[in-house]
């Protein structure tokens, strides 16, 4: 158990039976009435956001959520399957669970792997990755100064938007949170 007054991001709630993961929180305090919190929470396995309003001090129950730094060896072809890097475990996951993430990873690729009382609860990547582009449309000559993209297609099979003067082959840095975009190009 914790009050509001201990809120913080990244911590599980346990609402109503259910989890809810703290994305923001804001304590405010009124020149009239009671002090609150106003929390963002998400839900842990649905992904929904909704808004919640504490009052301030309230006990709220938390969870016990382990996060543990897991590489992604393959795809059985119903589940992922994923390693502990300290003690070799091995765990299964569901597809639904692992959502938007299998566009970014490739065998080996690290992750942290959340769980609570051994349910997996989600699959958080890390900010970006580095993948190579297998195919796209070549680009034009002067196609650099215009901030147009295009369409193209990585190694893991997701398709994201670049610059008209990215080329096949090459290797860019992908942003993993709100669906993949575009960073920049890998050196070297």
């Amino acid at each position: 158990m914790a009050t509001t007054n201990d809120l913080k991001n990244g911590m599980v709630l346990k609402l109503e039976g259910q989890l809810w993961q703290v994305t923001e929180f804001q304590h405010v305090k009124p020149g009239k009435g009671p002090a609150f919190v106003r929390t963002k929470l998400r839900h842990v396995e649905s992904g929904k956001n909704v808004d919640k309003t504490f009052n301030a001090g309230t006990k709220v129950e938390t969870a016990t959520v382990d996060k543990r730094t897991m590489q992604y060896l393959y795809n059985d072809g119903n589940n992922f399957v994923f390693m502990d890097v300290q003690d070799f475990d091995q765990i299964e996951v569901d597809p639904a669970i692992v959502g938007d993430a299998a566009n970014f990873m490739l065998e080996n690729t690290e992750a942290i792997v959340a769980t609570n009382e051994g349910r997996v609860l989600f699959v958080e990547l890390p900010p970006s990755v580095e993948l190579t582009i297998t195919y796209t449309e070549p680009g034009v000559m002067g196609d650099s100064a215009t901030g147009r993209t295009k369409p193209a297609t990585l190694e893991t099979g997701a398709e994201i938007q670049v610059p008209l003067f990215i080329e096949q082959g090459e290797k860019i840095k992908v942003d993993t949170r709100e669906g993949g975009s575009y960073l920049s190009r890998v050196k070297g």
